[in-house]
């Protein structure tokens, strides 16, 4: 019996995988880079103080990507937020192996389409170190998301983090799984 692979795990190992080393010119596969993992964070900003908007951002999150949310909490008092230590100021969920892949692969096929006059993802959202962050104004383009249910238009980040040595390896690697990046025509 052959265990369980998604798609996109299938697709790195059998097409990325050579792809990269023959573009980068890797002496091993060791040295190809790899999504390590995913993190979806939502900040839920003046409804710190509304204790049932804070619940229902931890539902959402968690019915999205399919894994428990935990909240974030804040580490000091600011009083011009009208914030105290250890308020929740927002929910995160780390994903990784198979639930990463998969919730890539919704994201990719599902989701982004759904976004209104969608022309790619920003392609200058990579740091320095090989990670890539974007973000998603409004939590509708998720099919798991009821529209009649929404409180309040929350939007998240979405962070792959990558084992890549530089933004050019990143770029390329998340290209090969299939995010569609902008094109420059400028």
């Amino acid at each position: 019996m052959i265990p369980y692979q998604s798609r996109l795990k299938k697709l790195y190992k059998e097409n990325i995988v050579p792809k990269l080393i023959k573009k980068f010119d890797y002496s091993s596969i060791m040295e190809v880079p790899r999504l390590n993992k995913i993190i979806v964070h939502q900040g839920i900003g003046k409804a710190t103080l509304d204790k049932k908007l804070i619940d229902f951002s931890m539902n959402e999150i968690t019915s999205i990507v399919g894994q428990k949310a935990v909240f974030c909490y804040s580490k000091h008092d600011e009083s011009g937020f009208k914030l105290r230590k250890g308020m929740p100021i927002g929910v995160k969920v780390t994903l990784r192996r198979t639930k990463m892949y998969e919730f890539l692969e919704r994201l990719i096929t599902v989701s982004l389409p759904r976004v209104r006059d969608f022309n790619g993802v920003k392609i200058n959202s990579f740091d320095r170190f090989g990670n890539y962050n974007m973000g998603i104004r409004e939590q509708v383009i998720y099919p798991e998301i009821n529209i009649d249910k929404i409180k309040k238009n929350m939007g998240m980040n979405i962070s792959f983090v990558t084992s890549a040595k530089s933004n050019l390896e990143a770029k390329s690697l998340l290209f090969y799984f299939g995010i569609p990046f902008q094109k420059n025509d400028k």
